[in-house]
Formats: structure tokens, sequence, C-alpha cells
């Protein structure tokens, strides 16, 4: 028995809960798969509402499209993107990250051996580390809105109410596209898309609505 994570926007915030399922172990795509499938019902079971996979390991299309490793941010893939603005005590941003491949992005050893982070810079801006999590799902806002037509995502995303990262483990790591996902669909039903216009007033808006 093990736990994941789910995000959801309940119509003023969005909100975080944690379902335990039956892990199957292995690599496997149909193992993974099994995961999903096992956390979303236990989901449904607890809440008798429906959720959608945000990963390349989503069985529904929408949820494999809107994927980090998938989607991209001015012709970019979004996880080179993160990964290149990323600065550190001592090094970064190291912008030749955006012409690598998501994983080997992710693994470049300076990422590890450049001290501490201490901030973002995107778009010819500097970003806090605080709120955590804010650049992240920023820039999975911005790249989702840039690919898709909002009434399609809108409508899409109005399916489901909670979003699952299957490989996320909050004990690893931080950011989520499932959490960003949630954002997304928050920002979509709002409609207030002005708060994406400077780091500042993303800032005021996270703060607002992320609870977990």
């Amino acid at each position: 028995m093990t736990e994941r994570p789910a995000w959801k926007f309940d119509g003023k915030n969005v909100i975080r809960g944690t379902y335990k399922f039956e892990w199957n172990g292995g690599f496997a795509v149909s193992q993974k798969r099994k995961n999903i499938n096992a956390l979303h019902e236990s989901i449904k079971r607890g809440t008798g509402e429906t959720a959608l996979e945000i990963s390349t390991k989503s069985e529904v299309d929408l949820g494999a499209d809107l994927s980090a490793f998938v989607l991209k941010l001015d012709g970019v893939l979004l996880e080179c993107v993160f990964q290149s603005s990323k600065v550190f005590e001592n090094g970064g941003p190291y912008r030749d990250l955006l012409e690598m491949s998501p994983k080997d992005a992710k693994r470049d050893e300076r990422l590890q051996n450049s001290g501490k982070l201490k901030s973002f810079n995107y778009g010819g801006h500097d970003w806090s580390l605080r709120p955590v999590t804010a650049f992240y799902d920023y820039i999975y806002v911005k790249s989702a809105l840039q690919t898709f037509d909002k009434e399609t995502l809108k409508d899409g995303l109005a399916e489901y109410q909670w979003f699952t990262d299957i490989e996320f483990n909050p004990k690893k790591s931080i950011n989520t596209q499932a959490r960003s996902a949630a954002i997304l669909k928050a920002l979509l039903s709002e409609g207030n898309f002005e708060v994406l216009d400077t780091p500042e007033s993303w800032s005021e808006y996270h703060k607002r609505i992320v609870k977990g």
C-alpha cells in the first residue's frame, strides 16, 4: 500500500488530497498505468469524482498532450525551458540546455554542481523561489495556452475534477504537472489571464489560489 497526491480546483482554490492504493512495481508502461488506474479508483471511492492523469503515461490524449515532456513554450520543450532558467550560487542560467532532450537537460551535472538554487531567469525577468512552484506553474500554464485553444482546454479539463501525476513523489520533488493542470483549470474558469502579465501579478495570484 502506498499513497500519492492529487490536485483539484474546487471553484475557489487549488487544493490537494492524498489517496492510498496498492502499488504495482516495475518500470513498464503497463505497470505504471495499473498504478494510475488504482489511484484514480481510490479517488473515485473517496470523493465520487473523476481524475485525469497528466503525463506521457496517461491513456487519455489530453492528459498525455499536457505532459511537461510534450508541451512547448515558444517552440522549446517545457522541461528544457525550466531547467535552462535555473540560477545557482555558482553558475547559470545554462541556456544550452534549451537544445537538449528533456531527459538530458534534467540530468545535466551542472544542475547538481553549481551550489544552491537562487532564482529563475526567464523572459528578461528574475523570478523568486517564492511562492514555491510558482515559476514552474507559470511556464506550464503559458505553454498550455500557447499549444491549445482556450475553449478546447476549458471544455476538456471540465470533464475531470482531480489531476494526478503518477511519477511525482512529494518526498523527492516539489513541482508537478498535476498541480499545474489544476491551476490551469482555475485560470480558464476565472478568465483573468492578465495575471500572467508580470512575475508580480502571477505571484499574487498563486498565493491567493494555491492551497496545497
